[in-house]
């Protein structure tokens, strides 16, 4: 993983979930202490070759998309936090009729590892796959879901 992919995601868009994970699958050693997860799984735990159970929350390693987001759509339960991109997963998730997508404010603002905000070039999404996920997404009122 690159250190440009450290970003945290606010605080506030777990406020606007209103939800309890039961896996952080994309964690940094320790966790972050306002993501309402059960447990979690850090770059240390090699999340990718773990059993992912429950609803998950995904924010994971921009530079490595492919591979996050496969196993995010084949557990099928959770939200997840992407970029948008031109890429073969982002067209799989945007044309998939099982996912919830929603794209927060334009000028997103991620968390550094220091605590101050940072913004990246590129737009995001929140997408949510499962019952649950997507119902969390669309009362959260972070913007119009798609």
């Amino acid at each position: 993983m690159k250190e440009s992919d450290e970003q945290y995601t606010p605080k506030w868009i777990f406020d606007a979930l209103d939800v309890q994970f039961d896996l952080d699958v994309c964690a940094p050693q320790g966790g972050v202490d306002y993501i309402p997860t059960k447990k979690h799984y850090s770059l240390a735990d090699n999340s990718l070759s773990q059993n992912w159970e429950g609803f998950v929350w995904m924010n994971p390693p921009f530079s490595e998309g492919k591979i996050w987001h496969n196993k995010f759509l084949l557990h099928g339960n959770g939200i997840c936090l992407a970029p948008m991109s031109k890429s073969q997963w982002f067209y799989d998730v945007w044309n998939n009729p099982d996912i919830s997508i929603a794209m927060p404010t334009p000028v997103f603002k991620f968390q550094k590892p220091n605590g101050k905000p940072n913004s990246i070039f590129m737009p995001v999404v929140l997408y949510a796959i499962g019952v649950q996920g997507c119902m969390a997404l669309a009362n959260s009122n972070i913007s119009r879901i798609r």
